[in-house]
């Protein structure tokens, strides 16, 4: 790796990234209390991409649904700011319902080996974070944009050398980028290729974005997230998937509510509450069906759902 970061804090924000001891510390961790993690409820407005609402109206769509968190995109956050509408009273329209900007959904192409490309990448990735930063938010998805066909091939050291400069930048910003895979990508389409560049990427504000879908897709494990430790986890996609069709031909489009098909939700909900994370679970789907019903009824329908699989992880026995 060319970053000149030495082996001591490569380490050090390695076993942080496992959620072993904290980066700056190098003692190890006081035992944990004895209780499971938490989860808090987001809505990723994808779920509602075929309503073609506003930002302002997918907010007030999400705190009447009850949810806590909202995660837009950030081509509605542009529109918003295009269209004459001033953040800072998004903002604020979030605030008073009560709902925080947990991450936002940006495509920003910062992994490319191009130069120039990444250059113009790592520019889009500024002007994201910027406008997240400008709506209360805390946290951006760093995708594989860019990277994700078949003809790149991707070497995984240089992509920890470029996550940590989005890192770097997020830290300028005020964002921090989550390191997120897409199951059908060529590159990051694995938790554990995400796990080998955020650690390698030796930066304590490393964590990764996980999605119950994209697991399945890229053939992830469900065990394999629980080498991601309490700091290394802001938040999970939660969905869930037909038997058919097969895994490799599934698309976005077949993504159905959690607990609807056959993800190992409750595994997957275990393993945070055994880590003791803090973990906000943001429901995501892009199924053109659920979109002939009333918007309300979809927003209402996806936090009924998720607050039905955290029930049944209790159910199990495990705490959380």
């Amino acid at each position: 790796m060319r970053t000149g970061v030495s082996r001591r804090c490569f380490m050090s924000a390695a076993t942080a990234a496992l959620g072993m001891i904290p980066a700056s510390d190098s003692r190890a961790a006081a035992p944990a209390p004895a209780t499971g993690g938490t989860f808090r409820y987001a809505l990723n407005t994808a779920t509602l991409r075929g309503y073609k609402l506003p930002l302002a109206d997918q907010i007030v769509l999400t705190a009447q649904a009850g949810y806590t968190g909202i995660e837009p995109w950030v081509e509605d956050i542009a529109k918003a700011a295009a269209g004459g509408t001033a953040l800072g009273a998004l903002k604020r329209q979030c605030a008073d319902a009560g709902l925080s900007v947990i991450s936002a959904i940006g495509f920003a192409a910062w992994a490319v080996d191009d130069d120039a490309a990444r250059a113009k990448g790592m520019e889009q990735m500024k002007r994201d974070m910027d406008l997240v930063a400008q709506l209360g938010g805390t946290h951006i998805a760093a995708s594989p944009a860019g990277v994700y066909k078949a003809d790149v091939k991707l070497d995984l050291d240089r992509a920890a050398e470029r996550y940590r400069a989005v890192l770097e930048l997020g830290r300028e910003m005020g964002v921090i980028p989550q390191l997120e895979f897409w199951g059908a990508a060529a590159n990051l389409s694995r938790v554990d290729q995400c796990l080998y560049v955020a650690a390698r990427a030796a930066h304590p504000d490393a964590c990764v974005l996980a999605d119950a879908y994209h697991m399945y897709r890229g053939g992830s494990e469900a065990a394999s997230l629980r080498l991601l430790g309490r700091s290394a986890t802001h938040c999970f996609h939660m969905n869930d998937y037909p038997a058919q069709p097969a895994r490799e031909a599934l698309k976005d489009s077949d993504r159905v509510w959690p607990g609807d098909g056959i993800a190992p939700l409750t595994e997957i909900l275990a393993t945070f509450a055994e880590n003791r994370a803090s973990v906000w679970l943001s429901v995501e789907l892009f199924n053109a069906a659920y979109w002939q019903r009333p918007a309300p009824e979809t927003a209402r329908t996806g936090l009924e759902k998720m607050k039905a699989s955290v029930a049944k992880m209790h159910a199990a026995g495990v705490i959380g």
